[in-house]
C-alpha cells in the first residue's frame, strides 16, 4: 500500500506498511531470531522483541500528502481493525503527527514478543517454529549441562523427537564420563544411540557438549582388502586375496609398483593379471582417510583410482587426491593420483550402460559440489552427469565396464612418462 520513492542516496521514503506486509516482515525476523529469543527467556541474554516500522519516511503531513490521502485513510482503517483485536503480546506503538492541521497519534511500529509474533505469522502461513518444543528442548539441554546458544538450540530443534532424546542422553552420559577412550565410536554405551548416530550428528554433539567425543574414542585400525594380480605371484600358488590392517605384524606378499583402488568388490576379486600390481577395494567416501596413510600405497610408483562415473565417484576421486596431496604422518611425501575410465571420452564410450535411477528405483540427484582436483577431461564428465539440467544419464557403474578394458587402460596410464595430469581447477 502507498508508494515507495528512492532518492539518489537510496533512502526509502513515504512508505506505508500494510498489516499483511508487516506480518511477512515479521516472519523473516522470527526466522532469524527465534532461537535468540528462546535463549533470552532462559536467561541467556537480553530480552528479544520483534518489531516492524509501519510508516518509514512518513512522519509529516507533507509526506502523507505525497503518499495520497485516500491511501493514508485506508491504511489507518486496516491498522485500526488489527488494533481492535487486542492480540496478547502485540503492541502498536503510536507517535504524534499533524495531518491536514489535525494532530493525533498514528500507528508507527508493530512490536511483539516471540509467542505473539509466531501466532501472527502462523495465521497466514506455516508455523515459523514450535516455540513450546524449542523452550522445552533448550531447558532440558541446559539442565543436562549442555552449551545452550542460539546456534545449538536452532540445530537441536531440527532433530526429530528420537534424535533429540539421544542428544540429551549423550550430553548426560558425557558429563558422567570425562574419558571415552575405552570405546570406539560405535561402542559408546549411550542409551538410544545407534552405531552410526555420530556419523550424522557428531558435530552438533560436539557443540552442545563442549567436547568432541569423536576425537576421544578409540580409533579403528584401517583394514584394506586387496587382491594380488601380479602373474608371477599367481603362478606361485600363494594366496591371491588378502587383508592388511594398520598396526598388525603381517606384511603384504610383495611391494607393488602399481596400486589400483576400485570401489566394487567384483572388480577387485576378478581383475585381470597386471605385473607388479595390487588392486585395493575402496570404502566409498571414507577411502581418502583410510588409504592415504597406508605406507606401501604411498610407496608405489603409481597410485590410480577407478570408480563409478557418477557424482559420488568423482567426489571420492577428488577427496583421495586431496588426502594424498598432504604429507603422511610418517613424513612420506605427497603422492599424485591418476584415474582410469572416468573422463569424458569414457562417458561416451560406455553410454549404453548409463543409468538415471538408483538400486531402489529413485531418481539419481544432481550435484553442485565443486571438485577442484579433477582434470579437464574428468571435470567435463562430472559436469555432464551431475548437472542440474537435462542429461542423458547420471551414472555408469564400474561393474558394467569390461575388466579387460580396465586392465588395458591401467597399463597405458602407468607407462606414460608423465602419467598424472595436473588438475586444472
Amino acid at each position: 500500500m502507498g508508494e515507495t520513492h528512492r532518492g539518489g542516496s537510496g533512502r526509502v521514503t513515504s512508505r506505508l506498511i500494510s498489516p499483511d506486509d508487516a506480518i511477512e516482515s515479521l516472519r523473516g525476523k522470527v526466522h532469524r531470531k527465534w532461537a535468540d529469543a528462546v535463549c533470552a527467556d532462559l536467561g541467556g541474554g537480553d530480552p528479544v522483541t520483534f518489531s516492524v516500522p509501519l510508516r518509514p519516511g512518513v512522519s509529516t503531513g507533507g509526506a502523507v500528502a505525497r503518499v495520497g490521502y485516500p491511501a493514508w485513510y485506508a491504511w489507518r482503517m486496516r491498522w485500526r481493525e488489527l488494533t481492535d483485536r487486542q492480540l496478547a503480546g502485540v503492541a502498536i506503538v503510536r507517535k504524534p503527527m499533524s495531518v491536514q492541521g489535525v494532530t493525533d497519534d498514528y500507528p508507527a511500529t508493530l512490536v511483539a514478543d516471540l509467542d505473539a509474533a509466531v501466532a501472527l505469522v502462523s495465521g497466514t502461513g506455516p508455523p515459523a517454529v514450535d516455540v513450546a518444543r524449542a523452550r522445552t528442548l533448550a531447558s532440558s539441554l541446559r539442565s543436562a549441562g549442555a552449551v545452550v546458544t542460539p546456534a545449538t538450540v536452532r540445530a537441536a530443534c531440527q532433530l526429530g523427537a528420537v534424535d533429540a532424546e539421544v542428544l540429551l542422553s549423550a550430553v548426560t552420559w558425557l558429563r558422567r564420563h570425562p574419558d571415552a577412550s575405552a570405546w570406539t565410536a560405535r561402542q559408546l554405551p549411550i542409551p538410544g544411540m545407534h552405531t552410526k548416530w555420530l556419523d550424522t550428528h557428531g558435530a552438533l554433539l560436539r557443540d552442545v557438549a563442549g567436547r568432541d567425543v569423536r576425537d576421544e574414542v578409540r580409533p579403528r585400525p584401517a583394514v584394506v582388502h586387496l587382491t594380488y594380480v601380479d602373474p608371477d605371484h599367481a603362478g606361485s600358488g600363494r594366496r591371491r586375496h588378502d587383508a592388511w590392517t594398520t598396526g598388525d605384524t603381517h606384511d603384504i606378499a610383495y611391494r607393488p609398483r602399481i596400486v589400483l583402488v576400485v570401489e566394487n568388490r567384483d572388480s577387485r576379486l576378478w581383475f585381470p593379471p597386471v605385473r607388479d600390481t595390487i588392486v585395493v577395494e575402496g570404502v566409498g567416501k571414507a577411502a581418502a582417510a583410510l588409504l592415504a596413510n597406508v605406507p606401501w600405497i604411498r610407496a608405489a610408483d603409481h597410485v590410480v583410482y577407478w570408480g563409478d562415473i557418477d557424482a559420488d565417484g568423482y567426489a571420492i576421486l577428488n577427496g583421495f587426491r586431496a588426502a594424498l596431496a598432504e604429507p603422511a604422518p610418517d613424513d612420506a611425501p605427497p603422492k599424485p593420483v591418476a584415474s582410469i575410465l572416468m573422463d569424458a571420452t569414457d562417458l561416451h564410450r560406455y553410454a549404453q550402460h548409463g543409468l538415471n535411477h538408483d538400486k531402489a528405483g529413485r531418481p539419481i540427484k544432481s550435484s553442485s559440489v565443486p571438485l577442484p582436483r579433477l582434470t579437464d577431461a574428468e571435470a567435463t564428465a562430472y559436469d555432464t552427469i551431475a548437472t542440474a539440467g537435462v542429461t542423458p544419464f547420471r551414472r555408469i557403474e564400474q561393474e558394467a565396464i569390461p575388466l579387460a578394458d580396465a586392465a588395458t587402460r591401467l597399463m597405458e596410464v602407468t607407462k606414460r612418462a608423465h602419467p598424472y595430469p595436473v588438475p586444472s581447477r
